[in-house]
């Protein structure tokens, strides 16, 4: 628990590939949470302008030559956040939030105040309707349910804050779009505190184009490795 004598020293941490139309944006949104001390963006191998854009928003940016995915992103950056500072808490903020990246802030008070150990957000409906038909919200829902009793409103959040002693404890991160079942199942499996938290939060929403379902397929094999990696550690 932090200090209270002291403000909270919040890290807030950006996984981005080929973002640089939101990026700026989304970093400037979160250097404006109370308690941001650093926003760093975790550029994964992207073809265009994200690392420039993240730096001139005011991020500091650290880079992987090549993708190697979400998972990969997070521990880098948090990494590069140990090297630099003593964070009370992280925050995970997708990429495409650009200005309503700033309500994340609500995810930050319940673990600064010890009443989470992880929060995780809870999106309203997205004013552009996705293409998907729901087969990996609902192969994470149900493993995550079955792996801890806990059923999740959307399993695949992105947007989460963890207190780095949550994190360190449930090392290693699932591959790739497996991150975040992984992490849920993890962090109550080690007895702690997970807390759901609105969040007026908007973003992308894939379509129907092939790469849009290249995307869906590739979050259903990491989802259905992370689920399979847990059930194992259990027998």
């Amino acid at each position: 628990m932090p200090d209270p004598r002291r403000p909270a020293v919040v890290a807030v941490i950006v996984p981005a590939k080929d973002e640089a139309a939101r990026i700026g944006a989304t970093v400037r949104a979160a250097l404006q949470i109370p308690d941001v001390a650093v926003v760093v963006v975790v550029d994964d191998g992207s073809t265009d302008r994200t690392a420039e854009v993240a730096r001139e928003a005011g991020a500091e940016v650290t880079r992987h030559a090549r993708n190697r995915g979400k998972g990969a992103a997070m521990q880098t950056g948090v990494a590069y956040v140990a090297r630099h500072l003593a964070a009370d808490a992280l925050l995970f903020v997708d990429a495409d939030l650009q200005d309503s990246a700033l309500a994340t802030a609500a995810l930050v008070t319940p673990v600064i105040d010890a009443a989470a150990d992880m929060t995780i957000a809870v999106l309203p409906p997205q004013s552009t309707v996705g293409g998907g038909r729901g087969f990996v919200v609902r192969l994470a829902g149900e493993g995550v349910e079955r792996a801890t009793g806990w059923t999740p409103t959307q399993p695949l959040s992105g947007m989460r804050c963890i207190t780095p002693g949550a994190f360190a404890a449930v090392q290693p991160l699932a591959r790739g779009w497996g991150v975040e079942v992984g992490l849920t199942i993890d962090v109550l499996r080690s007895g702690r505190r997970v807390v759901e938290v609105p969040c007026d939060l908007h973003h992308r929403v894939t379509g129907t184009h092939p790469r849009d379902q290249l995307h869906r397929a590739a979050q259903y094999r990491d989802v259905w490795l992370a689920l399979a990696a847990r059930r194992l550690r259990r027998r």
